[in-house]
């Protein structure tokens, strides 16, 4: 499973069996008034996602810089999967970089004629898919 952590939303996608293809699963509204010890709405619904499609692994989108420096946002963005791990464990969840995913996920989305609302509202699901898919690919290269 493939996950884009944004401020508002939360993108999922999901691949095959295989580990060949990501698609676009869901999008999640984040749940920013959780009390600390309780489970956010989003990150609950994350837990449920994976037990329904037996998830083996999450890979999370890591916002770092275009230097490769991590700012606010992943700090953010690690918390969030500490979180997320304790919600799903034993289930791994690793972090990979998404420099750009949604950038790609906006043009590609673009390319198809999505625009305005419509591409808000899959925006999220398509950087997840860019997160997945490129895990996967670089997986498959280092097979």
């Amino acid at each position: 499973m493939g996950v884009d952590v944004g401020t508002v939303r939360v993108g999922v996608a999901i691949c095959d069996p295989d580990g060949i293809l990501a698609t676009p699963l869901v999008t999640l509204k984040r749940d920013l008034n959780a009390d600390i010890d309780a489970v956010p709405s989003d990150i609950f619904e994350l837990a449920r996602l994976v037990d329904a499609y037996q998830i083996v692994e999450v890979v999370v989108g890591l916002p770092v810089t275009l230097a490769g420096k991590e700012g606010p946002a992943a700090v953010q963005v690690r918390a969030y999967v500490e979180r997320l791990g304790r919600a799903i464990a034993p289930v791994p969840v690793r972090l990979a970089d998404e420099r750009m995913s949604t950038v790609a996920a906006t043009r590609r989305l673009a390319e198809r004629g999505v625009r305005g609302k419509r591409q808000r509202a899959v925006v999220d699901q398509a950087a997840a898919v860019e997160i997945l898919q490129g895990w996967l690919d670089a997986q498959r290269r280092r097979a």
